[in-house]
């Protein structure tokens, strides 16, 4: 394996954030194992992470989540101002996410985290 490290950013409660880690661990690959909610990412952080996903923040967002649907369903915001959401709620942001290198993933499906090794 690569001397690359690996990270996720890991809800365990999450089925597919789990999965995803248990792929990766049968891979024998040690991955650095984040729990977003309890050390969540930085604005600075977050960036990075888009910047590796392809993504904007807006498709980070989990929708299904009752902060979504209590303070941001409907509302048109921009880039930043999702920056914002994501911080300052992290339960907002989609798992799991695999960073290896300058590549990073949505694991979803969890088989998706394999792409990075």
């Amino acid at each position: 394996m690569s001397d690359v490290p690996f990270r996720i950013y890991h809800n365990n409660r999450c089925s597919k954030s789990r999965a995803a880690c248990q792929l990766i661990a049968d891979q024998g690959v040690d991955a650095e194992i984040v729990d977003y909610l309890k050390t969540p990412p930085s604005r600075e952080e977050l960036r990075e992470l888009l910047r590796k996903l392809g993504m904007n923040p807006a498709e980070l967002v989990r929708r299904g989540e009752s902060v979504f649907k209590e303070q941001y369903a409907g509302r048109s915001l921009s880039e930043e101002e999702w920056l914002d959401a994501l911080v300052a709620y992290p339960i907002l942001i989609e798992r799991p996410i695999a960073v290896r290198g300058n590549r990073a993933v949505l694991g979803r499906p969890p088989e998706k985290v394999l792409d990075l090794l």
